[in-house]
């Protein structure tokens, strides 16, 4: 399958992001680092994405603006994109008096191209300091903000500039300035979850060959659809599965029974008390998230004995948060998956991510696809480093034990009231320190737990869920009168940004 669409990578967070949207869409789009310009075949579009830096920065990322121009090709720029395309057609830019993080409203002045369909005063959502301070010639603007800021600019015929991102969820009408950009390409779409799927087990072939691939599961989505996807693929397959006496109450069988039921034999790892000995005392939560991804690895290398290649279910929200994609992203956390010696195994051509270039609904699309049950598909997403995670602050068998009996109280009663499904991710914490409260009339110095539960599509932006207050006052009732050691249940109304999903 051809690239039809190629993404510039800035840095920005949101850079794959634009990259599944355009895939939405039906155009098949990938990431490539701007000064790989000149080597890509033939594309049909160009979107530069944002980033973190200035363009008025001494060594600001840049771009071939003359072979750019040469493609003749529809180029649109996002954010930093779109400062950069001002600067090359020769506006300029200023500071701005305050930075623009978050929601905005978007009044269009023209929409006669990027803005058909797209509803008066919608929300876009805005991450830059920078503003255009002067146009370049001939360059004209389709829509401003509310303080009169140009954020949408036209510079010449199908080369346009958005200020805000239309990637995330956030921008309301987003994907209808994405398909309005689309349609100017001469191309029609040609992207599919079935034709992907026929790529990837084509290229697993190619790069495993008769080589065995050792495969890290987990029960979660990704790990599953991976190990479906290998099987299929009808390579050599020895699936793992590492209880690491940090997954949630009874959660090993359960595994056990989801991979019989999709054909999969794994063999499982018992070494709980490995995994909290190694973390006792430590408080550190990139710390902790490198001493469970390195024992995760001595584990599996103990266990299989001679690895030809290790599989593992990485998805690009992984990549990203880890700034391990090859762009200028800065880090936010080492994801379990992108610590030291899984990045010395990659450079060793010793791991296999099929996935890396997905988000989770493609992931659950792709499972789709290959007849896995919906109940697989639809768990809730875990984070590889397990109840860790929500453990800040020192790792203990009693914390681990509160949390597994909270969150299944949590999870059972979003079941139970049909709200499990409407929910992307609901996940329980225990905070570090105590609290005082009352027991049966004796003062109780016990730990607070926070719930948390959010919708989202993608894991790059996400809101919290306005879960009705009978369901959250049970949820509290039943951790507060069945779970030893808490005395207080609070809710976590956070979005993404600038909260993260999990608090580590």
């Amino acid at each position: 399958m051809d690239v039809q669409v190629a993404v510039l990578d800035y840095g920005s967070q949101y850079s794959q992001l634009i990259v599944r949207r355009v895939r939405e869409l039906g155009y098949y789009a990938k990431l490539f680092a701007p000064e790989s310009l000149q080597d890509l075949p033939k594309m049909s579009g160009i979107i530069l994405s944002g980033g973190p830096r200035s363009v008025t920065d001494e060594d600001a990322p840049d771009v071939d603006f003359e072979y750019l121009k040469s493609l003749g090709v529809p180029v649109l720029g996002v954010c930093y994109g779109m400062q950069l395309l001002n600067q090359k057609f020769g506006g300029n830019l200023k500071p701005g008096t305050t930075s623009e993080y978050g929601p905005a409203t978007l009044k269009v002045e023209d929409d006669s191209t990027l803005f058909a369909d797209v509803k008066p005063d919608s929300q876009i959502w805005m991450s830059h300091s920078d503003t255009v301070a002067k146009l370049p010639e001939g360059a004209k603007v389709l829509a401003r903000n509310e303080e009169g800021q140009p954020v949408s600019l036209e510079f010449c015929e199908n080369w346009y500039g958005i200020q805000f991102h239309p990637e995330v969820t956030h921008s309301h009408d987003g994907r209808s300035v994405l398909r309005n950009y689309l349609n100017r390409l001469d191309a029609p779409p040609e992207f599919d979850v079935e034709a992907f799927k026929q790529q990837l087990l084509k290229e697993i072939v190619e790069e495993v060959g008769d080589r065995e691939v050792v495969c890290g599961v987990s029960g979660g989505v990704d790990s599953t659809v991976l190990a479906v996807l290998l099987h299929k693929a009808g390579v050599k397959i020895h699936p793992i599965f590492v209880d690491t006496g940090l997954l949630r109450k009874d959660e090993a069988k359960e595994v056990q029974d989801q991979f019989a039921e999709v054909g999969v034999e794994i063999d499982t790892v018992y070494a709980g008390e490995q995994f909290l000995k190694a973390l006792e005392g430590e408080e550190d939560p990139e710390t902790k998230r490198k001493i469970i991804g390195n024992l995760f690895l001595d584990v599996f290398f103990e266990h299989a004995g001679n690895i030809q290649l290790f599989a593992q279910g990485t998805l690009y929200p992984d990549v990203i948060e880890s700034a391990t994609s090859g762009s200028i992203a800065s880090r936010i956390k080492t994801h379990h998956n992108r610590v030291d010696r899984i990045m010395e195994l990659k450079e060793e051509g010793r791991v296999l991510e099929p996935l890396a270039e997905l988000f989770k609904d493609e992931v659950r699309a792709l499972g789709r696809s290959m007849d896995i049950p919906e109940r697989a598909l639809n768990r809730h997403p875990f984070p590889g480093p397990g109840l860790a995670v929500r453990c800040p602050g020192a790792v203990t068998h009693e914390k681990i034990a509160i949390l597994q009996e909270a969150d299944d109280i949590f999870i059972s009663t979003l079941r139970k009231h049909d709200w499990y499904d409407k929910i992307w991710q609901a996940c329980t914490t225990i905070l570090p320190s105590r609290s005082v409260g009352v027991k049966g009339d004796v003062r109780a110095y016990e730990y607070p737990i926070t719930l948390r539960a959010v919708i989202s599509e993608d894991a790059m932006t996400a809101d919290w869920v306005e879960i009705p207050f009978p369901v959250l006052r049970e949820i509290s009732n039943r951790i507060l009168n069945g779970v030893k050691g808490v005395n207080r249940v609070l809710y976590d109304i956070s979005t993404k940004p600038p909260a993260s999903i999990e608090w580590e």
